[in-house]
């Protein structure tokens, strides 16, 4: 480079000199068109020497992590629950601080209240184990049991292959257990009446279907004992989700991607039951609090499922209304690829409306692109008149709209204080949101690890969290810590290169 340097400063002076020297006008022309010549030469190899430096800065390979922004005062207060992509689950409080830990993850990690553990403090829902030598992130066929872990990490409830090594090499007898692998993926519960509720997988030959093997989400209930007490399958019902001839065959043809053998068609990304709420209250049966809300984010639908006849009784998508602008209440437009949808719970500021994070990730038959800005939002819906009330997008915090977007998994949730929880999943960023947009604590997942997603086909390292979930202080048991300290933005800072 340094060579490179001293002939670009020989090449301008000799330009100067040109400039100064005496000569008659064709000499003149000759030598401007000299001049350019060692003008085009020398500016070709400023670019040869500026390129490696340039090149090296044309992303950032440095992030910050773990608490960026907090206010007390405006925030809600408590831990955070979320697997990392160090394969382990992690309680943060609102420093960042972590306070607790297990050497499981979960897809998604889920927390027992206390009721629902026997009075228990500090249970949740984890994977167990992995099928050995299969490495698939997100459709359940690496998962080969899931259970119950207590604060100390014990296991006391396991439902899966039994046979299987665990994870970390923890005792896992119980009297729940299955011949076959769990598969669970992407979501599951503890119900009221002491059973789980599981979104599992099914590979197998559906008629009509151009792939010989379909990837069906089957939804089963669980009793302690393990035996399937439930069971719902998504390719049952593909009549009852709205779809359009054209849209129903597009479905059908589709095949296989990423090397896999069956196609998955559906994708179901979240699967819950209502709860209690003021819809069934008011009379509306198609909101029982034992029916279930399911999320595909293959097909852009949003539906509820009737536990008795197992039909879908509601439903967002797959068709929306046009884009939506101007003030809310507004018709719901345009979901693509969203996750995380369940009706805000009692008691909580906006009870009974849908809160669901709208991915805008490119999904749909036929395929829905987001567009030149794609950006994510966070929907706050009127589930009876199906109109939004309430959004969030990167524009609310007067931010560019790009710099708010996860295309794929993600969650949001409504926070006793009306603040709002969001996961931006892919970038690993955790966020409260205010009413009217604020920012008001911010943190980003410091636990990477290798991942084949994003990679097209090769690992690489990324911090991405599934879902991140709020959990009271009085959830963990007396004596754990946590740290409130207030901490504001660091201010920017011009940096030359």
């Amino acid at each position: 480079m340094a060579a490179s340097l001293r002939k670009m400063r020989e090449l301008i002076h000799d330009a100067r000199d040109t400039m100064t020297a005496i000569a008659t006008p064709r000499q003149t022309r000759f030598r401007q068109r000299q001049l350019r010549a060692r003008r085009l030469r020398a500016g070709v190899l400023l670019a040869l020497c500026v390129l490696p430096v340039a090149a090296a800065f044309a992303a950032p390979s440095v992030f910050p992590t773990g608490v960026t922004r907090y206010e007390p005062a405006r925030a809600w207060n408590g831990y955070v629950l979320f697997s990392g992509q160090d394969k382990q689950t992690h309680l943060i409080d609102m420093n960042g601080n972590e306070v607790h830990g297990w050497a499981q993850e979960g897809f998604p990690p889920v927390l027992l209240a206390p009721a629902q553990a026997g009075g228990a403090r500090g249970h949740v829902l984890l994977q167990l184990a992995r099928v050995p030598g299969v490495q698939a992130v997100g459709n359940g066929t690496g998962n080969a049991a899931i259970g119950e872990l207590d604060w100390d990490g014990n296991v006391v409830w396991r439902w899966g292959a039994a046979a299987q090594q665990a994870y970390g090499g923890i005792g896992t007898t119980t009297a729940a257990g299955t011949k076959g692998a769990a598969q669970q993926h992407h979501d599951w519960e503890r119900l009221a009446n002491g059973n789980t509720l599981v979104l599992t997988n099914l590979a197998h030959p559906v008629k009509g279907f151009t792939s010989p093997q379909v990837l069906d989400d089957v939804l089963v209930e669980v009793d302690p004992q393990g035996n399937i007490v439930w069971r719902w399958t998504a390719s049952e019902h593909l009549n009852e989700f709205g779809f359009s001839t054209a849209a129903l065959a597009r479905l059908r043809a589709a095949v296989p991607h990423d090397g896999g053998t069956a196609v998955d068609y559906f994708h179901t990304n979240s699967a819950r039951v209502l709860g209690p709420n003021k819809w069934f209250d008011g009379g509306d049966a198609r909101f029982h609090p034992d029916n279930v809300i399911i999320s595909s984010r293959q097909s852009n639908i949003v539906a509820i499922i009737d536990k008795k006849s197992g039909k879908v009784v509601w439903r967002l998508g797959p068709d929306f209304a046009p884009a939506g602008k101007g003030s809310l209440p507004r018709p719901v437009d345009q979901l693509i690829g969203q996750h995380d949808p369940h009706l805000i719970a009692p008691g909580l500021p906006g009870a009974g409306n849908l809160l669901v994070f709208d991915n805008q990730g490119e999904a749909g038959y036929p395929i829905v692109s987001p567009g030149i800005f794609p950006h994510s939002r966070v929907l706050e819906i009127d589930p009876v008149k199906k109109e939004v009330v309430w959004e969030y997008t990167a524009v609310d915090s007067q931010q560019t709209q790009w710099s708010f977007y996860s295309a794929f998994i993600s969650s949001a949730r409504r926070l006793p204080n009306g603040n709002t929880l969001i996961d931006e999943g892919m970038n690993g960023r955790l966020f409260q949101v205010t009413r009217d947009g604020a920012i008001v604590w911010e943190y980003v997942s410091p636990f990477y690890g290798d991942s084949p997603v994003g990679g097209s086909g090769r690992q690489v390292r990324t911090n991405w969290v599934y879902r991140a979930q709020p959990v009271p202080y009085d959830w963990a048991p007396d004596g754990t810590p946590r740290s409130e300290r207030p901490l504001d933005p660091a201010p920017a800072v011009a940096t030359t290169r």
